[in-house]
């Protein structure tokens, strides 16, 4: 059990590295990441277009799948982040803006990130504006 909370928490690491190459490929800037409140966790806080990205990273690692971009076509990440996670998101945020004084214009994100840990390749997909 130990073992597997490791690896779980290295592959969700990972992917969150992942994720935020990707985003910076895309232009984002990338603010902060794993900013953490009692109520709440952010993965990663981007910018792109005056707009503050608040991103959730959703990893699924796949040892074995020999077309990851099969498997993204079949898997939803976005489906993974429930309305009481993205509550927990929407608020955190806030909190993140209201205490930095920020008045621009913010949004929800979702990055899903397929991971084969063995062979070191990883692909990515970002869904915009999820709440």
């Amino acid at each position: 059990m130990v073992i597997d909370d490791r690896k779980r928490k290295e592959t969700g690491r990972v992917g969150e590295s992942v994720a935020a190459q990707f985003l910076e490929r895309k232009g984002f800037t990338i603010l902060d990441r794993n900013y953490r409140k009692p109520w709440g966790e952010i993965d990663i806080i981007a910018e792109k277009n005056e707009i503050v990205r608040f991103v959730e990273v959703k990893t699924l690692s796949r040892e074995n799948i020999p077309d990851i971009s099969r498997e993204m076509s079949d898997y939803r990440p976005e489906e993974q982040v429930h309305p009481a996670k993205l509550r927990k998101i929407a608020r955190t945020a806030e909190m993140y803006m209201n205490g930095r004084g920020d008045q621009r214009e913010f949004q929800i994100d979702v990055v899903g990130v397929f991971l084969n840990m063995r062979t070191r390749q990883a692909r990515c997909r970002l869904y915009e504006q999820v709440l």
